[in-house]
């Protein structure tokens, strides 16, 4: 239509009845049903409540799920550590956290409880009474300190103490007060590990969040991993693609201590309890922690240095696992890595390029002052001095070797003499 310029209105288009006209009952019927109970709330769903004039819906709340870690060494993150005194950084208060947010849940972190009944036992009935389930790590097994299935005992009901799976053996499930109760084993790997497979399903359902799809691959193992009998073992491995884009899978575990078993990981292999080993050439399925996760593009191993650490800053998706340069030139003539980090005297064999390389001075670390007065290796020997040494495999070690190795032939003595 147009005005005219006076009080008339031209219509241009012919119109007939009904047109641009919804019918009554043409997007939703009276008496018929929207949307369905557990249907996720998007835009799309948000637009037809809005178009019904529906100012608020029941939904399913997110489950609570109360957090204790144990054990009188630890101290939170950030707070003064006490080396010398055995403490450890509390780990598991923040990593269960963030795997409970993840998956659809509300954390609620306590103060972590030292190795003492009495103050386990008010913890988790605390946290029994405000939340939907209660997660503790730490104090599972079943030695004289690991007391807290004693108090699933005695105030609630302990359903279960043990799996037979690795990591995560000693794993508790019971009652505390008529709440869900799961005892964590203490090591971080175990402690994640025996979240994921078995806690996290029920955190997601109890949110009314689907379970998604596990993404597998197939992959090829680059070498052999032997495997305790008796339980079935879960064991962390890395993607690699060789030259020819096969996938290689190799594995990470360096323990159930060790935080980057599964930072370095892609995914896990389960290995069934009654194999003794996985051979070099397998083929394995490997279940992925993330549907997006890729092999690297630059999987690197070998000595740490801070120089490389530099070069890979400007590589996309890089991976360093710092083995050492012993099991780096191991891994290199297995065909697993792209570069291999030596320091020392070792040299690469096989078909390996040297790529380049540089020059860099090591010393001893003392305390400020150097009030020992260290100028040299022999000090160490004359005066009976304790050091922190590298690892065995180390480059910077065999360099500290053989100059224990120059100073027995100096002296001359046998070189174990002047290590003891």
């Amino acid at each position: 239509t147009e005005a005219d310029g006076g009080d008339a209105v031209d219509v241009r288009t012919s119109v007939a009845p009904g047109t641009a006209v919804m019918l009554a009952g043409a997007d939703i019927a009276a008496g018929s049903r929207a949307i369905g109970p557990g249907t996720k709330l998007t835009a799309r769903e948000i637009g037809v409540l809005s178009a019904l004039g529906v100012g608020s819906v029941r939904v399913r709340g997110a489950p609570t799920v109360g957090i204790i870690s144990t054990g009188d060494e630890l101290v939170r993150p950030g707070d003064p550590l006490d080396s010398a005194a055995g403490q450890i950084h509390d780990v598991n208060s923040h990593t269960i956290a963030a795997a409970v947010e993840a998956a659809g849940g509300e954390p609620v972190v306590y103060p972590h409880a030292g190795d003492d009944y009495a103050e386990m036992e008010r913890l988790l009935v605390e946290s029994a009474a405000d939340c939907d389930l209660v997660l503790s790590s730490g104090s599972t097994s079943a030695s004289a300190v690991d007391v807290i299935y004693r108090v699933a005992e005695e105030r609630g009901d302990l359903l279960l103490h043990g799996v037979a799976v690795k990591p995560g053996k000693p794993m508790l499930v019971g009652e505390i007060e008529g709440t869900a109760y799961v005892g964590l084993p203490g090591y971080p790997v175990s402690a994640l590990t025996i979240f994921r497979v078995f806690v996290a399903p029920v955190v997601r359902e109890a949110a009314g969040r689907g379970q998604p799809e596990p993404t597998v691959v197939t992959g090829e193992m680059a070498r052999q991993e032997r495997s305790a009998e008796g339980r079935r073992r879960l064991l962390p491995v890395g993607l690699v693609e060789d030259g020819t884009g096969d996938r290689l899978v190799y594995p990470v575990d360096k323990g159930s201590g060790a935080t980057t078993s599964l930072v370095d990981a892609d995914g896990t292999v389960t290995v069934p309890a009654d194999t003794a080993y996985v051979a070099a050439g397998d083929s394995v399925d490997v279940a992925l922690f993330a549907p997006d996760a890729r092999a690297p593009r630059v999987l690197a191993v070998g000595e740490d240095d801070p120089l490389f650490s530099r070069v890979l800053d400007d590589v996309a998706r890089p991976r360093f696992l710092p083995v050492g340069t012993r099991e780096g030139l191991r891994r290199l003539r297995e065909g697993v890595p792209d570069v291999v980090v030596v320091a020392g005297p070792a040299t690469p064999d096989g078909d390996a390029v040297s790529l380049g390389g540089w020059t860099r001075e090591w010393g001893i670390v003392v305390p400020a002052g150097n009030p020992a007065g260290v100028d040299s290796v022999a000090d160490l020997v004359d005066r009976n001095l304790g050091l922190v040494n590298r690892a065995r495999g180390s480059g910077l070690r065999r360099c500290f070797d053989d100059a224990i190795a120059a100073l027995a032939a100096e002296r001359p003595a046998s070189r174990g003499a002047l290590t003891d």
